[in-house]
């Protein structure tokens, strides 16, 4: 197979899919997105599932008590707090009094629950980067980089440059821009009790709490359409090549069996799959917005199955999912999920060759990692591609938003 481009994929300029839409920004496609065609019923979907109580992502409905403990972190493993309430307290002078409103939620606030990664804007939590002035927008993708790891930061902004150079690309900048993300902040910037901040908007979602030096950066989305820029000023920009590299290798490295049991279903869209497999806007995906309470059944292989170089590959897999947590939470993460491998499940949708798209799912106790090839929604691609991907990170029985250390600090009397 030849390897495609997604330039091959570029709607006319007058086609309707993108004239119907072009110079809408983010509030007015908000709207027109209720009754659009493709985005109308996903919305209303949504709908169903926020706001809930938050009870966390299960294997089979039934919280696990005790796999997160409040507390000081293990040594070598500490948040950079300090770096975090410095940059936080430089955003919120930052802000005018209305401003620092409408950003500021307390800690345990249904709001963390209203990120959502399309293009449109389904919930307007926060404050919106492209309507702020360039200082203050600066001071909060500060509190994002304070946050995250150098690469991981790094990332973080290729993906919305990536978002920026699409929407050059189909003429809608005004909906899709470097800067079309929403900002909140829950609880007060402290050392000692929980806070955090979220982002998110098309192709990138991250909620990050602190709870003095621990640090939970869960649900995560992050993904792009296409994953390259190949002109403009960023041109050269790549991303989650390296993720994807690992997951081909991992499932090539599989003996037969292995592979045939890990794989549950052949084709990205496969008719055998039942009803409700297939999410008109998540695709595959099983533990995307709005899917804080899904009960997600283990599929495919137990990692314990698989021979010492998979599991090898495996652990570098993990540790692209994890790269985007500074050193000392990335230690902590990595030693979580790994002293679950016992119960630990992969599986897989598609094809591994180097030109296939796929789907994969790792999923424990304390993890729930994806990626999953989508179809084209500003590109006309009809079926999966590499070009096309979103990734997913979740923390199951009960701490996405850190929820399990915020209701410990709760009922502990710490705040």
């Amino acid at each position: 197979m030849s390897k495609q481009s997604f330039r091959d994929f570029l709607y006319p300029p007058d086609h309707p899919r993108l004239a119907a839409i072009r110079g809408l920004d983010a509030r007015s496609y908000a709207e027109s997105a209720r009754s659009d065609s493709f985005a109308g019923p996903m919305i209303e979907g949504w709908k169903a599932l926020y706001p809930q109580p938050f009870v966390g992502v299960t294997s089979d409905g039934t919280v696990i008590p005790g796999l997160y403990r409040a507390g000081p972190a293990e040594p070598g493993e500490e948040a950079p707090a300090a770096a975090m309430v410095a940059a936080a307290g430089t955003l919120l002078c930052a802000l005018t009094p209305a401003q620092a409103e409408q950003l500021v939620y307390t800690v345990d606030a249904e709001e963390w629950q209203s990120w959502a990664n399309p293009e449109f804007m389904q919930h307007d939590t926060g404050l919106r980067l492209d309507e702020l002035d360039g200082p203050v927008r600066d001071a909060a993708l500060s509190l994002v980089e304070a946050s995250l790891s150098p690469a991981g930061y790094e990332l973080v902004r290729n993906l919305m440059r990536i978002n920026g150079f699409l929407g050059d690309l189909v003429q809608l900048p005004e909906l899709m821009n470097e800067f079309s993300y929403n900002v909140a902040l829950f609880g007060t910037p402290s050392l000692t009790e929980p806070w955090g901040w979220q982002i998110f908007g098309h192709h990138v979602a991250l909620n990050c709490l602190v709870a003095g030096s621990q640090l939970v950066v869960s649900p995560v989305f992050l993904g792009a359409e296409p994953d390259v820029i190949d002109a403009g000023p960023h041109r050269g920009v790549k991303v989650l090549k390296e993720r994807i590299a690992l997951a081909r290798e991992l499932m090539a490295s599989l003996p037969e069996q292995l592979q045939c049991d890990a794989t549950v279903f052949e084709d990205m869209q496969d008719p055998a799959m039942p009803e409700g497999r297939m999410h008109p806007g998540d695709e595959r995906h099983l533990a995307g917005c709005f899917q804080d309470n899904r009960v997600i059944p283990y599929e495919g292989i137990r990692v314990a199955s698989m021979p010492a170089g998979s599991r090898a590959t495996l652990d570098l897999l993990v540790d692209d999912f994890i790269a985007h947590l500074p050193d000392g939470p990335r230690a902590a993460r990595r030693r979580e999920i790994q002293e679950q491998y016992g119960q630990t499940w992969f599986c897989w949708i598609g094809g591994w060759g180097l030109e296939d798209a796929f789907y994969f799912r790792i999923q424990s106790p304390v993890v729930v990692l994806e990626l999953d090839h989508h179809t084209g929604v500003f590109l006309s691609n009809d079926t999966p591609a590499p070009f096309h991907m979103h990734t997913v990170m979740r923390t199951p029985n009960g701490n996405d938003y850190g929820r399990a250390l915020v209701r410990q600090h709760q009922e502990a009397g710490r705040f």
